[in-house]
Formats: structure tokens, sequence, C-alpha cells
């Protein structure tokens, strides 16, 4: 399939693939034959790239083997070219040396009181999200069944039940909650649209409240009927 679909490419995005082929040492050993004193144009290239057909890729043009060549000289790698040595018998700056010359107080930005204004209400915003998320956590939680099949255990002390659906567990944490669709303006506690479509189940579909005697109470509020055995019920 993968080898069908190159097939398929269009002509001038195969040719930008081919022209970025790296060069092999031939190649740019045939490239140094042209000095660094030279001036040499793309025409220049042309004639060498006919002339030795058998060492270049295919794809190669008298631009693409330009601008190579001016890569190479650009960093020193053509055979006529040296690299100086350092002088001797004189100091050489290295990295530690740089730093112990730097003042830190030069390189403190000044202070934007606007800027730092922004931060600080951007920061309390973000404070007060997470103490939400935080006092919602010990509520409810959603949690999902992993691939693999194996469940965390059901109950623990903080648990009063659990409702099991197709995809995910609700674990109540609370002795009243709310389910329904969760939206950007409406939060509920059980989000039914976890389990999929959701567009019949209203906002606030229904609130789950636990007694006095241990027994269950689930209210529904919202405009469709909740079934059970197929039977459509206002209160359960």
């Amino acid at each position: 399939m993968a080898v069908s679909a190159m097939k398929q490419l269009h002509s001038e995005i195969v040719i930008s693939i081919q022209s970025k082929a790296l060069f092999s040492k031939a190649e740019e050993e045939l490239l140094g034959t042209i000095t660094s004193s030279s001036l040499p144009t793309v025409e220049t290239f042309q004639v060498l790239l006919q002339k030795h057909p058998e060492v270049f890729y295919a794809a190669r043009t008298g631009k693409s083997l330009y601008n190579h060549w001016l890569l190479m000289k650009q960093y020193h790698l053509l055979p006529d070219q040296t690299v100086q040595p350092f002088p001797k018998g004189e100091h050489i700056l290295n990295f530690s040396d740089a730093e112990e010359l730097l003042d830190d107080e030069e390189l403190q930005s000044p202070t934007d009181e606007a800027i730092e204004q922004e931060l600080h209400v951007a920061d309390r915003k973000i404070k007060r999200e997470i103490r939400h998320l935080e006092n919602e956590l010990p509520k409810w939680q959603v949690m999902v069944d992993s691939v693999t099949g194996i469940s965390p255990p059901d109950f623990d002390n903080q648990t009063l039940a659990v409702l099991r659906g197709r995809l995910v567990r609700y674990l109540m944490r609370s002795r009243e909650i709310t389910l329904g669709r969760s939206t950007k303006d409406n939060n509920i506690d059980m989000d039914l649209s976890l389990e999929g479509p959701a567009w019949k189940i209203s906002k606030r579909q229904g609130v789950i409240k636990l007694r006095n005697t241990g027994e269950f109470y689930l209210a529904n509020e919202g405009k469709r009927p909740v079934y059970i055995d197929e039977i459509g019920r206002a209160h359960v």
C-alpha cells in the first residue's frame, strides 16, 4: 500500500524529495576540484554534471551542485581551504573566562508593570481553577476500564455506589449527584455523553440521591423519560 501511494505522488513532489538527497563522498570530491578562489557559475557545474553522470545522483542539477559547493566553501570544506590555527603564546578566551566577564545586572531586563500585573491575574485565575478541580475530584471520579480488562477495586471508604456503563464506570462518592450531558455552560457530575451519542439526553437529565434508609432515589428532570426495562419512568 505504501509503495502504491508513493507511485501516485505528483512529479514535482518526487523531484523536491530527491533533490534533498545527501551528497556522497565521491560527489563532494568532484565538487572540490573547483577551487574556492574561482568564480564558477551554474553553467560550470552543469558541465561538471554532464562529464560525470555516473558519479552524481540522477536528480542533481547544476543549480543544486552550485548551492552545495557554496556551502562547502562557507564552512571551509574545499580541499584548497585551510583553517587558521590559534596563535601560540597568547591566552585563548574560554567559556569560563567569558562567563566571569558577564555582569548579571546588565542582563536583567527592566520590569514591565503591565506584564507583571497580567501575569499576576493569570496566576490567580489558574490557582482558582486548580482549587475548583481539587474540590470536585473527591465528589466524583470517572474511571475508564483498562484495555487489559483488569479493573481497580470498585469500592473504597469513599465510594457509595458504582454505576457501570458500556464503556466507563462511575463511582458515586457523594449522597447526591446529577446526571446528564455536560456542556461548556452546564457542569454535571455524571456525563452520559462519555457513553457515546447523547443528543437525546438532556443537559440535566436527572438526580440520584441516597436516602437515610440506604435506598437510592432517581428523579427524572429531563424532557425525555428514563427507561428501565423498556418502561419510561419519572421517578425510581
